[in-house]
């Protein structure tokens, strides 16, 4: 029997059994994350560099593109690394540093999401309020709130987990440590039951921000529907729209993810919802942003030809 002191790493899941396999895995990663390097990379460059961007929406794009990053470069490195050389290990500190690394990032970007739904809000139904309201010194604090809301729900949760002893075993079935399979090696239930408490009062939590989320959006479709001309509803639903769809697939893969029942549960479908929600989003967020936001288009244009006519 061992316990958390004497593990000195895990065992993560192969995603494929055949070499030809793990390495057509390799590859796809590999394109994946260069996707979202370059995509977010993009996003971060236009937003520094054309001041039509200098805007609220504008530097909470550039806080999201960041957590994108961070997501993508804490899961997918090691996958690729375990696919190429044919191995599933992980050490200890490493599995540590992922959880906390993750949680941390998805946490900022959940909250980075909320402060965005409430910037689209105070900018579609209280517009003559806007400048007071997300001026630059209370979108710094914003986005600091929510850096800090990550970092300290990140710090506790995996306190939390890594302080339970372990004794099932040292084998994850996940490609990347996750705090949910951690708690099935753990042999300690007041501590298995600790973490569950804590889990379900940040549901809770997260709850209220999804009723939040849903009163501002029925006052901002309403408010978009009674504006009189066609260009003005295009240009209120052209914001709008890709913050809807952008939280829309973090909060639906995440949830089922976690929700689901186990009836439904399978290595495969498991593996599936974990691409889903931890590689595809950072891939796909700054597509959905820059095909609906025509200034970040235009940015976006103008830094990509500069750099040619530079070449």
């Amino acid at each position: 029997m061992s316990n958390s002191s004497s593990l000195t790493q895990f065992l993560l899941l192969a995603l494929a059994d055949r070499r030809e396999l793990q390495l057509l895995h390799f590859w796809l990663f590999l394109a994946i994350s260069l996707a979202a390097l370059l995509a977010n990379g993009l996003i971060l460059s236009a937003v520094a560099c054309d001041h039509h961007l200098h805007t609220s929406m504008g530097f909470f794009l550039l806080n999201l593109s960041l957590t994108d990053l961070g997501s993508i470069c804490t899961t997918v490195p090691k996958a690729m690394h375990n696919s190429l050389w044919d191995t599933t290990t992980i050490s200890y500190t490493g599995c540590a540093a992922q959880v906390f690394l993750l949680i941390f990032l998805f946490a900022a970007e959940f909250s980075l999401l909320i402060i965005m739904c409430y910037d689209r809000y105070v900018a579609i139904c209280k517009p003559l309020h806007y400048g007071t309201l997300l001026g630059s010194r209370a979108c710094a604090h914003m986005a600091a709130a929510a850096w800090a809301t990550g970092f300290l729900y990140s710090l506790l949760h995996t306190a939390s987990t890594f302080s339970l002893p372990l004794c099932q075993g040292n084998a994850l079935g996940q490609f990347f440590c996750e705090i949910p399979h951690i708690l099935k090696l753990s042999c300690s239930h007041s501590g298995y039951l600790r973490e569950l408490g804590l889990t379900v009062v940040i549901a809770c939590l997260m709850f209220g921000c999804f009723i939040f989320i849903v009163f501002s959006y029925v006052q901002i479709f309403r408010a978009v529907l009674r504006i009189p001309s066609q260009q003005g509803r295009h240009k209120a639903f052209s914001t709008c729209l890709p913050h809807l769809a952008v939280l829309s697939l973090f909060v639906s893969t995440l949830f089922f993810a976690y929700l689901k029942p186990p009836s439904v549960s399978s290595p495969s479908l498991d593996l599936a919802l974990s691409v889903l929600y931890s590689v595809v989003p950072p891939v796909l967020n700054p597509f959905i942003y820059s095909l609906r936001n025509q200034e970040l288009k235009d940015a976006m244009r103008k830094l990509i030809t500069g750099c040619f006519q530079k070449q």
